[in-house]
């Protein structure tokens, strides 16, 4: 399924995406008709189409787009809005932006997801705090990882703190509290959740040097919850552990919004 304003997408518009790749977009977990934090990813695509367009979007447009392309379809998936302009081209992209609303679907993951193993790399990417659809600097170093024997890639600023993974905010315990790294990163909708909910949290610098310390770790994003990691590079956290019993299930309590 693909509609850009609410009639299905033409290989010529889906071009400019692909070739241009100059956009945004927010991807939500949908079980059962009802969407976890959708107001909250609605916040996201106004704000970020005010950065990348200075326009912002008709709200009440996307939630009736959003619902039209999944009306009637049961059961859980995954839902991406992509917002871009389908006439802007290299040469001018300076030219006064009309952006279009994408809704594409893809069929949803078993939660909990397996654990992962991580390895770092040292990469900022442009923009961190929008989700942009420029995904190559990313992708490189998640094929990268999983070249290596890995199964993603975990980001450090050029003073090896910890920032975010490919796809995905990172989480920590260090057997007081869970601690999210201050860092550049992309303000993830599950990761907000789960610090409106639990309340032993803090944000705080988190070094390469200090992962030996952590009794757990984690990644987050709507597409997976809370995910184990067991390996960053060659230290190991536990699959299982009570704090990720606990967030999984603070999470799964917060009700999903209907659209």
């Amino acid at each position: 399924m693909a509609e850009l304003n609410g009639v299905p997408v033409t290989p010529e518009q889906l071009q400019v995406l692909a070739l241009v790749n100059y956009g945004h977009f927010t991807s939500m977990r949908v079980d059962e008709q009802r969407i976890r934090g959708l107001s909250h990813h609605l916040d996201r695509l106004v704000r970020d189409c005010r950065i990348l367009f200075a326009v912002e979007p008709d709200r009440g447009r996307v939630r009736e787009l959003v619902a039209q392309a999944i009306a009637g379809r049961g059961g859980s998936f995954v839902v991406r809005v992509t917002v871009f302009d389908p006439a802007l081209d290299l040469a001018r992209p300076g030219i006064r932006a009309e952006p279009q609303v994408l809704v594409t679907a893809r069929p949803a993951g078993a939660m909990p997801p397996a654990p992962m193993r991580v390895q770092t790399a040292g990469y900022v990417r442009d923009l961190p705090e929008v989700k942009h659809v420029g995904l190559f600097g990313a992708l490189r170093h998640r094929r990268n990882a999983q070249l290596a024997g890995f199964d993603d890639a975990l980001f450090l600023d050029p003073e090896y703190h910890v920032s975010e993974g490919a796809t995905w905010n990172i989480g920590f315990y260090d057997g007081e509290q869970v601690i999210w790294p201050d860092a550049g990163v992309l303000p993830g909708v599950t990761m907000r959740l789960l610090r409106q909910v639990h309340h032993r949290t803090s944000l705080a610098p988190v070094n390469v040097s200090d992962l030996p310390r952590m009794r757990a770790a984690f990644a987050t994003n709507t597409s997976i919850g809370v995910r184990a990691i067991t390996a960053i590079n060659d230290v190991e956290f536990p699959a299982e552990h009570p704090i990720l019993d606990d967030l999984r299930t603070e999470y799964g309590e917060i009700p999903g919004e209907s659209l």
